[in-house]
């Protein structure tokens, strides 16, 4: 299961409420900062927005290559390690919000990570360092440290080079 908390809501659904959890004035900061980071080629100036604008922890010599969606609404719960790689058009999340609740949880990706292009993180999952993670993978639930898992959602194919299973 995925480390998130619950925050039921009354009345309308939870994303009808976004502006009664969240300012207003973050999310537009936030989606500014993160369209124009989504563009730019300099991997040294995309991880300074990301620690500077968005209070994100971005290890050093981390790749996040183009068209990555970072959470516009928590990105500051997004922790990466160093020295990982963040795959073409891939979404990070930290919310979910649901007809009755929203639920928000922390992202920590480890150091050595490799994400392929247009995977999915979820709230509260935690990949572990030296992991691999397949393109066009949605990340469920936690991976280990030196796995490799694929698929939607996420399985396990191999740990530290043994066959995973489910």
């Amino acid at each position: 299961m995925r480390k998130t908390e619950r925050y039921p809501v009354k009345g309308a659904n939870s994303l009808w409420q976004v502006y009664r959890t969240v300012s207003f004035w973050k999310v537009f900061k936030n989606t500014l900062v993160i369209v124009i980071a989504r563009y730019i080629p300099f991997m040294w100036l995309k991880n300074w927005l990301y620690r500077t604008f968005l209070r994100m922890e971005v290890g050093e010599k981390t790749a996040v290559a183009f068209m990555v969606m970072m959470d516009i609404l928590y990105p500051e719960k997004i922790r990466i390690g160093r020295n990982s790689i963040i795959g073409y058009n891939s979404t990070i999340l930290t919310h979910e919000y649901l007809i009755d609740e929203y639920r928000l949880g922390e992202v920590t990706i480890g150091n050595h990570v490799m994400i392929g292009a247009n995977t999915t993180i979820l709230p509260g999952v935690t990949i572990g360092d030296h992991a691999v993670i397949g393109a066009g993978s949605v990340v469920t639930r936690d991976v280990p440290p030196r796995a490799f898992a694929a698929g939607n959602p996420i399985r396990l194919i191999r740990v530290d080079g043994e066959d995973g299973g489910t």
